[in-house]
């Protein structure tokens, strides 16, 4: 039941600032004080005119006429509505909250002369106004104005009293019932505006409460992320050690094989095939822990950026004539469309682990097909693109596309399905690094086309990779 009040009060609270706010020049939103101290002022000056008026309507009532003493009154307290607006207009809060104030008093001590002089049942309003000085001024310096304005109208009001009297224009009977319907709006109006400002403070409470929830998630979030990079600098020393000690019989493996071979003589035919067999695996071996160790430097971002200007057709020319016997080994044909020239400003050596990855995986995930590598430029970028006519992926598969050890899950009946992959996310993430992007458009059985745009002008600075965009994020 508690709960459920709350939640109503914070409602209700929220939908009436959100309908004061509108007033509210936004240079005064960004200051909380001031913010609470302007919605209090806004609020009672739209309501408040409201119990005024009560009073001012009984005054004419009893009266039994409107006099020009009345109307300067009803003026004067309907002058408070016009605040609001002229606030929204202007902006300067506290010149308009002191003139509102004197506002105030002088619709006291102007009622006091009108009606019933220095007992006047209106009196007992000028209590409200240090309140109010409370309410709009949150600086000591502007409530000590205030107080020098109630010192100043007082003095003037005696002075008044003390030359002029004051008019009997109400019998006394009548001022006994303006003073109860006077204390009765005053005890409103006060209550009013006491209860805004306490919803107000329970709001900021309940703010700040949730702020250090927040507070305390984020610690939580920091907390977790440190613990995330230590894990992430662990694994990459962990693997940068397990490949310095498996390289090492690897590399033993793979030169005692090319001896083997060497020292093979014609009739053992079959014995050089197994032994080349035994190179092939040693190779491609050591080909996966250097990837892996590179996916770890590049996750840990120790992956610096050595930026030099050189011809991007060079390079691709070099890289399609090194990787020429590669591809026609698998059965495939390369076709090679010429190059614009134009110059490009990166990495060479990363640029061209992207260019080699795109190729190799290209090449591994056709059989007697076609791969085609081509370039153009495109406003302020190079387009570098690698089109096969192989397997193709599935759809349900290009979200985890840049993910390392992936499966293919038999999306293929082709002997390539349970291959390790990180030709993709190691030419994804030196991507990233250069400032540019991959993309892949494929469809199962019609092959695949890896979409590399890289900027004229590399970033040239390290910055660490983003795994976890890297890792869930889909290619175009």
């Amino acid at each position: 039941m508690m709960n459920s009040m709350r939640r109503g009060l914070a409602s209700f609270v929220s939908r009436l600032n959100a309908s004061v706010d509108w007033f509210i020049p936004a240079h005064l939103k960004e200051s909380r004080d001031i913010l609470q101290a302007v919605r209090m002022f806004l609020f009672s000056h739209l309501l408040g005119p409201f119990l005024g008026h009560t009073i001012s309507l009984f005054m004419l009532y009893i009266g039994g006429r409107a006099d020009l003493s009345w109307w300067i009154l009803f003026l004067s307290i309907s002058a408070f509505w016009l605040y609001p607006i002229v606030l929204r207009l202007t902006g300067s809060y506290i010149p308009l909250a002191l003139l509102s104030i004197q506002n105030l008093m002088f619709c006291i001590f102007w009622g006091c002369y009108q009606y019933g002089g220095i007992s006047s049942p209106i009196m007992p309003w000028l209590v409200t106004v240090p309140l109010l000085a409370f309410f709009y001024l949150p600086e000591r310096s502007t409530r000590i104005s205030v107080g020098a304005l109630i010192g100043v109208n007082l003095t003037l009001f005696f002075i008044v009293y003390s030359t002029m009297g004051f008019r009997q224009t109400v019998a006394p009977h009548s001022l006994i019932i303006l003073g109860l319907v006077s204390t009765l709006c005053a005890s409103t109006y006060v209550s009013m505006m006491a209860l805004y400002f306490a919803s107000i403070v329970f709001s900021q409470g309940e703010l700040e409460e949730e702020l250090q929830r927040h507070q305390a998630t984020e610690r939580q979030l920091r907390d977790a992320t440190d613990q995330a990079r230590r894990a992430l600098l662990a694994k990459s020393g962990f693997l940068a050690k397990m490949s310095h000690e498996l390289r090492n019989p690897l590399n033993a493996i793979i030169g005692y094989s090319e001896i083997l071979i060497e020292e093979a003589s014609g009739a053992e035919i079959q014995k050089c095939k197994d032994l080349s067999s035994i190179r092939s695996a040693g190779y491609r071996l050591l080909g996966l822990i250097n990837d892996l160790l590179e996916l770890s430097r590049l996750e840990a971002g120790k992956v610096e950026l050595r930026v030099e200007e050189f011809e991007l057709a060079d390079l691709l020319e070099a890289q399609a004539l090194r990787y020429r016997a590669t591809v026609i080994a698998s059965g495939n044909e390369l076709v090679v469309k010429p190059f614009p020239a134009g110059r490009i400003a990166c990495d060479s050596q990363k640029l061209l682990r992207v260019v080699e990855g795109l190729l190799s995986n290209a090449s591994k995930f056709t059989s007697n097909g076609r791969i085609t590598l081509s370039a153009a430029v495109l406003n302020d970028s190079w387009v570098v693109s690698v089109e096969d006519t192989g397997v193709g992926i599935a759809q349900s598969r290009m979200a985890s596309l840049f993910e390392t050890f992936g499966r293919s899950e038999d999306e293929t009946a082709s002997k390539y399905g349970d291959q390790v992959k990180l030709g993709l996310p190691l030419a994804y993430r030196y991507c990233n690094l250069l400032g540019g992007k991959l993309s892949v458009q494929s469809e199962l059985g019609l092959g695949s086309t890896v979409t590399v745009t890289l900027p004229r002008q590399s970033r040239g600075v390290e910055e660490p990779i983003d795994t976890a965009h890297a890792t869930h994020l889909a290619p175009a």
